[in-house]
């Protein structure tokens, strides 16, 4: 019995450090793939505000929290199932489904600045009349969620090929991590946005001269931050998916767009001494976002002008 038992916490031992190691590799992976969907992250805490826009105040948060569970369904009842069953079946399907979201996350940013340069607008806007306002608060929960699925896939894709390589079991835990790490860092950044004018009006209600001012200069900084995030969202969308286009390329053997926007880059790092690694990474981000931009022009064109078709996915009925 002693011997039994001495082997047996021997084994319970040696599964722990094995529990523990694939812990370990779970998180460097997290952190690693977590840092390639920076920017599909920013557009997404970036576009989801307008999703409460002009509605009443009180149902602001109540609102974020419906699309949080969306999220969270999106990603762990639907992604993740399936990128470990594609992983598993077909894994070469993966930089296709990149591309396409690379493509889509283009052609949306493309059409922010089409209708921001005085293009026909897609969908119902907050200018027209709202008779009901219960089925109105519904279609736009239910835009933000569909809108989320192609983001969310977006963000699966990305972590999932960067840890392609990784067991069956540290590729779960990596896709859980990251997906539910990212959206409670989403939607926690954007309730505190939209609450922002909130509590500023309290802050400036407290007797201290310090806080009244901090809570008038919130108040009066929100408009403008709702815009910067608006615009940050724009770049972001063109900025990750032309910079997925071009690795996609690469990858598929067409090297000539990706080499060049590579050479460019360096060539900047070469002569900006100190903010080399700065100015390069953003050489290469503004190239992505143009090739992202002539992209999405193309796309909506040929959706809009040559089929006919509305504004994709139904989310910018809720989002302008």
């Amino acid at each position: 019995m002693p011997g039994g038992l001495v082997a047996l916490l021997d084994d319970v031992s040696v599964i722990a450090r094995t529990a523990a190691a694939s812990v370990d590799d779970i998180t460097v992976a997290a952190s690693r793939a977590g840092t390639k969907t920076a920017g599909v992250v920013i557009d997404d805490a970036a576009v989801t505000p307008s999703y409460v826009t002009g509605l009443s105040p009180a149902r602001e948060l109540p609102i974020i929290w419906k699309i949080t569970k969306g999220s969270l369904k999106n990603k762990l009842l639907i992604l993740l199932p399936g990128a470990l069953i594609l992983s598993w079946l077909l894994p070469s399907a993966i930089i296709f489904i990149l591309m396409l979201g690379g493509a889509y996350l283009s052609y949306e940013g493309a059409e922010k600045v089409m209708e921001k340069l005085g293009g026909e607008k897609h969908g119902k806007t907050l200018e027209d009349e709202i008779n009901d306002p219960v089925a109105f608060e519904k279609q736009r929960v239910a835009g933000a969620i569909r809108t989320d699925l192609i983001l969310s896939a977006e963000i699966m894709a990305i972590t999932l090929n960067e840890v392609a390589s990784e067991d069956f079991i540290v590729r779960a835990g990596v896709l859980a991590v990251v997906g539910i790490a990212v959206t409670l860092f989403v939607y926690g950044a954007v309730a505190i946005i939209v609450k922002l004018d909130d509590i500023g009006l309290h802050l400036s209600e407290r007797k201290s001269q310090a806080a009244e001012k901090f809570g008038h200069f919130l108040v009066r900084s929100v408009p403008y931050i709702l815009k910067a995030l608006s615009f940050i969202g724009t770049i972001a969308m063109l900025w990750v998916g032309g910079g997925i286009i071009l690795h996609g390329l690469h990858e598929l053997g067409l090297h000539g767009p990706s080499d060049w926007a590579h050479g460019v880059q360096h060539a900047v790092e070469t002569v900006t001494g100190g903010l080399s690694g700065l100015l390069g990474w953003a050489t290469y981000a503004a190239i992505s976002a143009l090739v992202g931009l002539g992209l999405g022009f193309v796309i909506a064109i040929l959706l809009h002008k040559a089929l006919k078709m509305g504004h994709g996915m139904g989310e910018g009925a809720e989002a302008h």
